[in-house]
């Protein structure tokens, strides 16, 4: 097997994508927060001691899916077309669903999972007065389309 991201001499490197024509991709990403009852009951209220926490969660997911590339060295600069990060409330755990799309030379998995696991960040961010043990979970994606390996959607 012969791995993209390093040379003949083992060492890591950007996979080349420069004569890649430009495609629409597309990627959506799961993770979730598990949260004891008494957040989940302020999530629900609108009482969290610091504010709107699915707010800032959603906001944080989105520009963090643009700014991958810092986060990932071997990630590649690209245009993040479109980014939503949508977060539900379950009985004891906000789901958090990122879908990121692009027009551009190379997949947006690694910006879907990046906006779920802030998105995720951010909750524990606004909850852990409350709940020191709220955990993050699960973060995977789910679902990717365009490209030159086409569609795919995980088995669940």
């Amino acid at each position: 097997m012969k791995f993209t991201h390093l040379d003949d001499a083992g060492q890591a490197r950007m996979v080349d994508v420069t004569a890649k024509q430009p495609t629409v991709r597309e990627a959506v990403a799961r993770g979730e927060v598990r949260c004891s009852a008494e957040v989940m009951a302020a999530l629900r209220e609108g009482t969290v001691p610091k504010g709107d926490a699915l707010a800032v969660a959603r906001i944080a997911g989105i520009a963090a899916a643009k700014r991958t590339p810092e986060l990932l060295p071997l990630a590649h600069v690209i245009g993040v077309h479109g980014a939503a990060v949508d977060l539900e409330l379950a009985a004891d755990r906000v789901l958090i669903t990122a879908t990121v799309r692009t027009a551009d030379r190379t997949g947006v998995e690694m910006e879907a999972m990046t906006a779920v696991s802030v998105a995720a960040l951010a909750v524990v961010d606004m909850v852990k007065g409350v709940d020191r043990s709220a955990e993050i979970a699960s973060v995977r994606v789910v679902a990717k389309s365009g490209g030159r390996s086409g569609d795919w959607r995980r088995g669940e």
